[in-house]
């Protein structure tokens, strides 16, 4: 499982390492073979290639005439850049991606379970900050039936 949020500069070649703590999880559960497209929050996902490759297939079994699932699909899919972790754990996020998420040279990683979202680091910081003051006790009165039925 992906979790936290780890502050990381990309290089001058637009390169960014995976911090030390997820590579032995990356090299076993993928090889170091990932999937990087947009979100839809302006962000990036980042995910192994083997839960891209499940994602694609229940994409794939969607009716292809709903507008909607031709909008994801296009967004996902079309975006869909493989990379694969070198020797010192970096990957080449490519330019298009980057332009997407205005990504310059900060970025926050942030754990979601089976994938990561890549982040400018000042969206991130400004999102944070809006979700946290939208979610507030009137909020919680109105969770989905999936989150209310949540519990510590």
């Amino acid at each position: 499982m992906f979790r936290g949020i780890n502050a990381i500069n990309l290089d001058e070649k637009g390169r960014m390492a995976i911090p030390t703590r997820y590579r032995a999880e990356l090299a076993e559960s993928c090889d170091g073979q990932m999937i990087l497209t947009i979100g839809f929050d302006r962000c990036l996902l980042l995910l192994p290639l083997p839960t891209f490759e499940d994602v694609e297939r229940k994409l794939m079994k969607l009716p292809m005439m709903d507008p909607r699932v031709q909008r994801v699909k296009r967004l996902l899919i079309g975006h869909a850049a493989e990379c694969e972790l070198d020797g010192q754990g970096r990957f080449l996020v490519p330019e298009l991606l980057r332009s997407f998420a205005g990504i310059s040279k900060r970025v926050a990683l942030v754990g979601q379970g089976n994938v990561f979202e890549i982040w400018d680091e000042e969206s991130w910081h400004q999102n944070r900050e809006q979700w946290h003051g939208v979610v507030g006790l009137d909020d919680l009165r109105e969770l989905s039936p999936e989150l209310g039925s949540l519990t510590f």
